[in-house]
């Protein structure tokens, strides 16, 4: 049929209704064929579980001490991210570990609150396999930041931190995921923090160089 017989076919008697499912199944073909438009943001929510520190301490004496330990605890938190690329993001991390400090001595230890604040910048790269199901991805980080230790007016000090890490995110939803990482956080404790207070009037020089602990994270996770 040429041209001119199609013409004269919709124009005709119903012709109206054919050309209306013409532009009707134009308009969805299109629609299928156009690209989703990428998500660029990441927000997760995020509980943990950290484990102890254990600081190395004289006496203002100068005298060895025996180590102060941050004890071991729960954490949370959340990040904001921005996707480079569907497989490379930058986030912004802060977590939160409320717990106690004591001297590891033969008696039993006088423990002191302490709040541990940590704010990161988060690389992360996340792998698209191809023997792997589409919606899970395994990924590795590094991070780097500073930690904020405070047992409230009597001392606290703020140092430099850095990560190392690696988990698997699941999107069973194009804009919901889950996210579980383990995560080894050193922190640079030289130069020496001074007058730590560990509890029941324990003044203590906290020293060393390198005091670390590893923390596991899980929590939802939304795009958009």
């Amino acid at each position: 049929m040429d041209f001119g017989a199609k013409l004269a076919c919709i124009t005709r008697p119903g012709g109206n209704f054919g050309l209306m499912l013409i532009m009707v199944s134009s308009l969805l073909t299109a629609q299928e064929q156009a690209p989703a438009k990428p998500l660029r943001f990441d927000l997760t929510p995020l509980l943990g579980y950290r484990t102890n520190i254990s600081f190395e301490t004289q006496a203002p004496s100068g005298e060895a001490n025996p180590p102060v330990i941050l004890e071991q605890g729960p954490s949370y938190g959340f990040a904001f991210g921005f996707r480079l690329d569907e497989e490379n993001l930058v986030e912004v991390r802060w977590a939160r570990q409320d717990t106690h400090i004591h001297l590891e001595a033969p008696q039993p230890p006088s423990k002191q609150k302490v709040t541990l604040d940590q704010f990161h910048g988060d690389f992360t790269h996340e792998y698209i396999l191809d023997h792997w199901p589409p919606w899970a991805r395994p990924f590795v980080m590094g991070s780097v930041g500073a930690t904020h230790l405070s047992n409230g007016a009597s001392g606290a000090f703020t140092r430099f931190s850095f990560g190392l890490g690696g988990g698997i995110k699941v999107f069973p939803r194009r804009h919901f995921g889950f996210r579980i990482q383990a995560e080894w956080l050193p922190i640079w404790l030289d130069p020496e923090v001074k007058t730590l207070v560990c509890g029941g009037g324990c003044v203590v020089h906290v020293g060393g160089t390198l005091s670390s602990q590893g923390e596991v994270t899980m929590g939802p996770l939304l795009r958009f």
